[in-house]
């Protein structure tokens, strides 16, 4: 464009700086809308964040030629309206697609989100998703759910882990089994505190067996000395 005017240089400059901010760009055709509908259309989008500019075909190709919104050049025949997303691309997505439904003449023709162009179709598809919010609230929910069950299941182990053993030890001796090393300590140390006792009565017999020669040996001794004499 040879010697531009100021107002298009202007134009061209704004419609790069909003397209490189907004998370998107969505295009249609108002034609036929009243000037009475298009300010019902604009303050919906406003409320979902969103902001419907209407500019001439040629300054927007201007603005997009070599950048990475260029493949939306394809969508710029007839009269077309841009709604820039500066939040939730599918709040503003769901606003047009609910207006046109009560309003034929305006036709949702693509976008661009991000640095991907997007058709009409996929356009719809996004105004039936949640909200960003919603979405957001669900992935935490989804998240938290199995931390929940899993704090639970820790919480739970050992306790659940002593009711077992217990459990296990009564099925054996029910059933007959031999207890187990662990069972059987208590015995082996009942056996070891006995131990002392049968000890004590041993020392008991062995000295009884050690007095009884002495008192074998006096008396003999006493018989005998009369008859030697």
């Amino acid at each position: 464009m040879d010697n531009p005017r100021p107002e298009k240089v202007a134009v061209v400059e704004e419609v790069r700086a909003r397209l490189s901010d907004a998370e998107g760009a969505l295009l249609t055709e108002y034609r036929g809308l009243t000037v009475a509908e298009l300010a019902e259309l604009r303050t919906a989008l406003a409320k979902a964040g969103g902001e419907y500019k209407v500019y001439k075909n040629t300054l927007v190709k201007l603005a997009i030629a070599g950048g990475p919104h260029e493949t939306m050049a394809e969508l710029l025949t007839g009269p077309t309206a841009i709604a820039f997303v500066d939040g939730d691309v599918s709040a503003v997505a769901k606003a047009l697609r609910d207006f046109s439904r009560t309003n034929a003449h305006l036709v949702i023709k693509g976008g661009v989100v991000g640095e991907g162009t997007v058709s009409a179709a996929e356009i719809t598809a996004l105004a039936d998703l949640p909200s960003r919010d919603v979405l957001l609230a669900q992935l935490a929910g989804a998240l938290a759910a199995p931390l929940r069950q899993l704090a639970g299941l820790f919480e739970a182990l050992p306790r659940n882990l002593a009711y077992g053993l217990a459990a296990l030890v009564d099925e054996r001796r029910a059933g007959g089994e031999a207890p187990t090393e662990a069972d059987a300590a208590p015995e082996a140390e009942t056996t070891a505190e006995a131990a002392p006792q049968a000890g004590g009565t041993a020392e008991t017999e062995a000295d009884a067996e050690t007095d009884t020669p002495p008192e074998a040996s006096d008396t003999a001794e006493a018989d005998a000395a009369p008859e030697a004499d």
